[in-house]
């Protein structure tokens, strides 16, 4: 049970848990969702049906309209949901994917216990995430560019600068590959690992629920 006192990260901040998720949908009002579900949609087979979890309604129904607007409403489809408690039966899909969400979650822990449990023996967790600059001179350059120019230039083409500051910081704040990695085996995960792309700017994570 979570303590009245207990505290998470908010970028460099340092919030009571139970506002996090409020912080962060103040942050992600808009922006649409389904990327990863349209792209496989593309390339898979006709049996092929995808299932969108977000917490966020607004972000839903842009990305039901997206999926619309593509002819693929039949096949993707749109759930209003929290990661720490998915509202699906156990070992319910082949595949979770997750890609520059997780970062959002308060506990982490808890949205990698339910990501195993709706997975079938034999499914695949994939997780796309902002990393760990580890390209030496690259590293320097990422973190100028990241706090200097990203929130200014948030503030010059969207009035918002706030949110951009929050992305840098949750970026820094996040588990380290190996970290994370270690955090997927404590959920279950077989075969859990990471490669990086871009000098570590993201990270791909992998593991099987076996």
């Amino acid at each position: 049970m979570d303590r009245p006192d207990q505290t998470t990260h908010f970028g460099f901040r340092d919030v009571p848990l139970g506002d996090k998720q409020t912080l962060v949908n103040e942050v992600f009002h808009a922006g649409g969702t389904g990327d990863i579900a349209f792209r496989a949609a593309g390339t898979a087979g006709a049996g092929f049906r995808a299932t969108v979890c977000d917490i966020n309604s607004d972000m839903l129904e842009v990305g039901r309209g997206r999926a619309a607007s593509r002819h693929l409403d039949d096949r993707v489809s749109f759930v209003e949901g929290n990661a720490e408690a998915l509202a699906f039966p156990d070992r319910s899909f082949d595949a979770y994917t997750i890609a520059f969400g997780i970062r959002n979650v308060p506990r982490i822990d808890l949205a990698l216990a339910e990501a195993y449990r709706v997975l079938k023996p034999g499914g695949r967790f994939l997780c796309l995430e902002f990393s760990t600059v580890d390209m030496p001179g690259l590293d320097r350059i990422y973190d100028l560019f990241s706090f200097k120019v990203i929130p200014p230039l948030g503030r010059a083409v969207t009035g918002d600068a706030e949110s951009y500051q929050y992305l840098v910081e949750s970026i820094r704040k996040f588990p380290k590959p190996n970290a994370f990695v270690e955090m997927m085996r404590a959920a279950g995960f077989s075969r859990a690992s990471w490669q990086g792309f871009s000098g570590g700017i993201v990270a791909l994570h992998s593991g099987w629920r076996l």
